[in-house]
């Protein structure tokens, strides 16, 4: 059953989200459940963590070390036998900074057909501010024999060249979502603020994109804002539409984009809505690729 905190908040998909009461009473559920911390801040995991929680490090275990791409499917079945989870099992991932990695640990997950997923709505923030247990002690669990998945990304990916196919087409059933900060969007910044500017030669956006960072989808304490208050953003201001064609969304490498595709696929119930995890990185790169400022 979805909680009543969160079914009040009156997403299309209320499934995919769960509180951190819900957590603290599944903690020893591993047979069903199992936790993942994502962070941003990949030693994070080890200064404490929620008990009975594995590890995901975004760098060293969901990306290819070579190819700018992610693991293969061999590597993602090694991955989930070591974490000790099966197709059956619920993952339910949080992290720092308004769960930002979490959700991008899910969408990789979900590339590789693992749907049974769901989001501890406020994080790592909201547990610690509610004085829940904190742990060092790592958890081992038996493997277990994940089956070969077949990687699809023709469903939730998006690359550069079907960006370009749809350009001609923003404002007519294509929504372009730049979830980077104001100053990266204007082309004033290369990286997030107070970050190294790197990464790009030419500052700007995608032509027709329109502008929604990422966090404004979250509240203080870190928790998703109502669907109501998540319409007037994307619909009320940046003029998206659940009943648009498709809707792409990008940042500098994908995971900030990674949220606002949550939001926009679970919460608000966007039909046809892609990560373009190339993102600013690529198209900021790219000869001749066309740039508004």
């Amino acid at each position: 059953m979805v909680e009543r905190e969160i079914a009040e908040k009156g997403y299309a998909h209320p499934e995919k989200l769960v509180t951190t009461e819900w957590v603290a009473e599944h903690l020893e559920d591993t047979e069903n459940v199992r936790i993942v911390e994502s962070d941003e801040d990949v030693l994070l995991y080890e200064v404490g963590h929620i008990p009975n929680a594995v590890k995901i490090d975004w760098v060293e275990e969901l990306n290819d070390p070579l190819v700018r791409d992610y693991i293969s499917a061999e590597r993602f079945a090694e991955l989930m036998s070591e974490k000790g989870i099966t197709p059956q099992t619920k993952v339910v991932f949080y992290g720092d900074k308004n769960n930002w990695w979490a959700t991008y640990a899910l969408w990789v997950f979900e590339l590789f057909g693992h749907t049974n997923t769901a989001v501890m709505d406020g994080g790592r923030q909201k547990w610690e501010a509610e004085g829940r247990p904190m742990t060092k002690e790592v958890p081992e669990f038996p493997k277990t024999d994940y089956p070969l998945p077949r990687r699809d990304d023709s469903g939730i990916r998006a690359f550069k060249a079907e960006v370009e196919e749809v350009l001609g087409k923003v404002g007519e059933g294509v929504s372009l979502v730049d979830v980077r900060s104001p100053g990266e969007y204007r082309g004033e910044l290369l990286h997030m603020p107070d970050y190294p500017q790197e990464g790009a030669l030419r500052g700007g956006h995608i032509p027709g994109a329109s502008n929604v960072p990422w966090a404004r989808a979250v509240r203080e304490d870190g928790t998703f804002k109502s669907a109501e208050e998540l319409r007037e953003i994307y619909e009320g201001e940046a003029g998206l539409s659940a009943g648009d064609e498709q809707v792409i969304a990008y940042c500098r490498i994908g995971e900030r984009s990674s949220h606002t595709w949550f939001v926009l696929k679970y919460l608000l119930g966007y039909g046809n809505v892609r990560n373009y995890d190339g993102s600013w990185t690529e198209w900021g790169n790219a000869v001749r690729a066309p740039i508004e400022r």
